[in-house]
């Protein structure tokens, strides 16, 4: 028989809030079985579960996680599926690129920034004293 596990101690094996879980459900991203009123969660919505949190860390939206479980039960070989994480993976990889480079550029503005405060300072100072 399936191991069943209630939202606590789903929320405490990824070491999330409860919330977090009946938050993912809201947005149709878990459903959950009941006994009586306890909400259960079998291995599938464990696993569920582990794609969403790696897939928000990566920075996908929830809209991105949903189409993309969506097409589990749709395609046994999981042909769609690949495709539309090969297609989301590549924009992903597209947008942190163009952050990196405005990372980078913002970075060397503030150094430049920095050092022209410097030098304005220590002109400051050499001016003060002689």
């Amino acid at each position: 028989m399936e191991k069943l596990l209630t939202v606590t101690e789903l929320a405490e094996e990824f070491n999330i809030t409860p919330r977090t879980i009946r938050f993912y459900e809201t947005k149709e991203l878990l459903s959950p079985q009941r006994v009586g009123q306890t909400r259960v969660y079998s291995y599938r919505d464990r696993a569920r579960l582990k794609l969403i949190l790696r897939a928000k860390r990566l920075g996908f939206s929830l809209t991105d996680i949903r189409e993309y479980l969506g097409l589990y039960g749709v395609d046994p070989e999981q042909l769609e599926q690949q495709q539309l994480l090969l297609e989301k993976v590549r924009r992903r990889i597209e947008e942190l690129e163009q952050q990196q480079e405005d990372l980078v550029a913002t970075l060397e503005e503030l150094r430049d920034i920095q050092q022209q405060a410097q030098s304005n300072l220590k002109r400051h100072r050499v001016a003060s004293e002689g």
